[in-house]
């Protein structure tokens, strides 16, 4: 430890001298605290956190990220292209240890970075809610300064059933491989249509076990987010709906009939301890509209229910974004110890924007390789490069959905809760799994690699 923290030191000794930390503090505390003060939000508590919440934490992300695969790039490859890495591996230490004091020292820079943008939102957010309308205060104490958990419907799993009515199909008819996506959403939604569409008259129910929680929920209103569309998409403007809450057995159901707007999110507040003896929350919806509504399974309804303070939840937020860190350092560290600085810089940012394209890496997926259909019989001829990249891609689009779904900006914005077990997990594939074999192989290159030949004179 002593030999990686010395390396570390050195690693700070050099973001000083060269003013990096103070640039990029002077940056960030521009960034998230001067134009945030500058800029004027609409009153509400949705637009006050839209501009201030969401905007400082994408920023936040971006300026790190970026700076973190830069700083990962420089120190390592201009080490070793200055000649000063060849100093360094002559005394007793390992260049292994070498490589993971760099990445130590990256992160200690990265934590105390994060730890200043993240107080100075943290203080503005506060200080700016207090110039709120009362009424604004409340929505945002209650729906956004808050951690609450949330409790889903369980999705029905129908790939199983889409893949086999999509195999039916291609032997039915000939169907070119770039109609294969939109194939497969179209059996999907056929699939899921009973269990979400809500025709004119209709009644749709939705059952939530609460279990165990609800005698921690005694007395403590809930809230039901919910989105829809509407089955004729020329169709815009506001639908009405009756929403029934609680027993349907018992008369005192509660009853919100209101209007809504489709294609946006809704929260309306409903009291306390509306759940049966079982701990059954039931919560029905008419539909009075003369068009079928559609509430998504993925993103339909949900009941959101208090489980933490904001303080807290900010700060797990912030471990994950500290995550994204450590791997892009991972990556920018080992890329640099086999290349240039300029080579690395540019593979490593390439490579970031190539994995984050998940949208082309499902189409290839979807279509079932690169291979190009005939035109006049619809057949596709698979080479071998499909047949050995195909699983790749698929193993590769599974992690980069997991990697993904770690961001803590939409969960802050929206007051949802981030567990320590997201956290946990959070550690466990991107900084110890990812981040570990990323930066093995990163080890083994700088261990295995020349840096220096002889040179004689003649």
């Amino acid at each position: 430890m002593q030999r990686l923290f010395a390396i570390a030191t050195l690693t700070w000794k050099a973001a000083f001298r060269f003013r990096l930390f103070w640039v990029l503090a002077g940056l960030l505390l521009l960034s998230v605290v001067v134009l945030p003060v500058l800029l004027k939000d609409d009153g509400t508590a949705r637009g006050f956190t839209q501009i201030l919440l969401t905007y400082t934490l994408s920023l936040i992300t971006t300026l790190l990220g970026f700076s973190t695969l830069w700083l990962a790039c420089g120190t390592m490859a201009r080490d070793i292209e200055d000649c000063q890495m060849q100093m360094v591996a002559v005394k007793p230490i390992a260049r292994w240890q070498i490589w993971l004091g760099k990445w130590l020292g990256l992160m200690l820079l990265n934590a105390a970075l994060l730890a200043v943008a993240g107080t100075s939102v943290y203080a503005l957010l506060q200080w700016r809610a207090k110039k709120l309308p009362p009424d604004q205060q409340s929505i945002l104490r209650n729906e956004i300064f808050v951690a609450r958990a949330s409790i889903k419907e369980p999705i029905p799993d129908v790939e199983k059933a889409v893949q086999n009515i999509f195999a039916r199909r291609l032997k039915e008819s000939a169907v070119p491989p770039e109609d294969y996506r939109d194939l497969k959403k179209i059996i999907r939604e056929q699939l899921k249509a009973p269990a979400q569409n809500v025709g004119t008259g209709q009644r749709r129910r939705w059952s939530f076990d609460l279990g165990v929680r609800r005698y921690a929920l005694q007395d403590q209103p809930l809230y039901v987010r919910f989105k829809f569309h509407v089955a004729q998409t020329n169709q815009i403007g506001l639908y009405e709906g009756v929403w029934q809450i609680g027993p349907p057995e018992k008369q005192q159901a509660t009853s919100y009939p209101k209007t809504f707007a489709a294609e946006t999110f809704h929260e309306i507040k409903i009291p306390p301890n509306l759940w049966d003896d079982q701990g059954t929350l039931t919560l029905d919806f008419v539909n009075i509209n003369p068009n079928t509504l559609i509430f998504p399974l993925d993103e339909g309804l949900e009941v959101l229910y208090r489980d933490g303070g904001f303080g807290l939840n900010f700060a797990r937020g912030l471990g994950l974004i500290f995550c994204w860190l450590a791997l892009l350092a991972a990556l920018g560290l080992s890329a640099a110890s086999l290349m240039s600085f300029p080579v690395a810089a540019f593979v490593s940012a390439s490579l970031l924007v190539v994995v984050l394209s998940s949208g082309t890496l499902s189409g290839v997926v979807e279509q079932g390789g690169l291979s190009e259909a005939n035109h006049e019989t619809g057949e596709v001829h698979r080479s071998l490069l499909d047949a050995g990249m195909i699983p790749f891609y698929a193993a590769l689009l599974q992690v980069v959905n997991l990697v993904e779904g770690f961001s803590p900006i939409d969960s802050l914005s929206t007051g949802r809760s981030i567990t320590w077990g997201q956290l946990g997990q959070a550690w466990a594939l991107m900084v110890f799994l990812l981040g570990g074999i990323i930066g093995g192989i990163g080890m083994i290159i700088l261990t295995r690699r020349e840096l220096a030949t002889a040179a004689g004179k003649t």
